[in-house]
């Protein structure tokens, strides 16, 4: 089936930071020609089920994120039947988060995390210093846990995907010419939003000047790539040299839609 022809699916995860607002325009930088899609900043990888493409690669630094995408990849069935006896409430959230997730079997940490993912606050991820998972809870607004028919097709799209746990790099040493590489990383800046979104201490300026040379690599291959920042100094940094436009995104400050405000994310690419 031809990669305009295949039905496309929404992520199963919330994330914070995710480009959904920008899928429409994300997708017309990839081309049918393209043999493979490469993400290392997967997060809820929502340009990737909208996508659906026929080979891929996804990695993460968190690997609590990546260990659910494989067990939903192979063994989705397991976290339904968990899944399916969990109910939306404060108490019981508090439990699960207060629950050592390595004194459970893999389809049970996958399902909690999924279930934590989907009731936390505005879709973060956040631990504090003893890598516990800290985010309070998201009350009623936080929509719904995936259907087995959804969890399913997640399943399905996942199988031709390989998953990678790590450093950026690790999944940008697999890239070659034809393919297509996504790159979207956690904010180096700092903002004034609730928990900054991110740990700032997952991507700093290091990473960014790290991740330029990656993206001069790229282009010297000709390995098509789409960067997307949110307007800043660092952007620029990112952006020079390139092919770049300003798209206009609301973003969510406090986690309620009182307080969302207009602000630009620049797209960068050599497509």
């Amino acid at each position: 089936m031809r990669e305009a022809e295949r039905p496309t699916t929404t992520p199963f995860l919330r994330w914070a930071g995710s480009k959904r607002q920008l899928v429409p325009v994300l997708k017309t930088y990839w081309k049918s020609s393209h043999e493979r899609y490469l993400e290392p900043f997967a997060g809820s990888a929502c340009l990737f089920f909208s996508l659906s493409p026929e080979r891929a690669i996804l990695g993460d630094l968190n690997a609590d994120l990546i260990s659910t995408y494989r067990e939903v990849k192979y063994r989705h069935h397991g976290i339904l039947s968990r899944l399916l006896k969990l109910r939306r409430s404060k108490w019981l959230y508090s439990k699960l988060r207060a629950t050592d997730p390595a004194k459970l079997g893999a389809s049970a940490r996958a399902a909690r995390f999924i279930y934590l993912n989907r009731y936390c606050f505005n879709g973060l991820y956040r631990t504090n210093l003893q890598g516990e998972f800290n985010v309070p809870y998201g009350g009623a607004g936080t929509g719904t846990l995936p259907s087995p028919d959804h969890l399913r097709d997640c399943a399905n799209r996942l199988r031709r995907t390989r998953l990678v746990s790590g450093d950026f790099e690790k999944v940008l040493k697999h890239a070659k010419r034809g393919d297509f590489v996504y790159i979207d990383p956690p904010f180096a800046i700092r903002s004034r939003r609730v928990f900054n979104e991110y740990d700032p201490a997952t991507f700093g300026v290091d990473d960014i000047k790290r991740l330029r040379v990656w993206m001069e690599r790229l282009a010297r291959r000709r390995i098509a790539f789409v960067v997307s920042y949110a307007e800043s100094e660092e952007a620029d940094v990112l952006r020079k040299g390139f092919d770049s436009q300003a798209v206009s995104v609301r973003r969510n400050i406090a986690g309620f839609v009182a307080h969302r405000s207009a602000s630009k994310e620049i797209l960068i690419s050599n497509v």
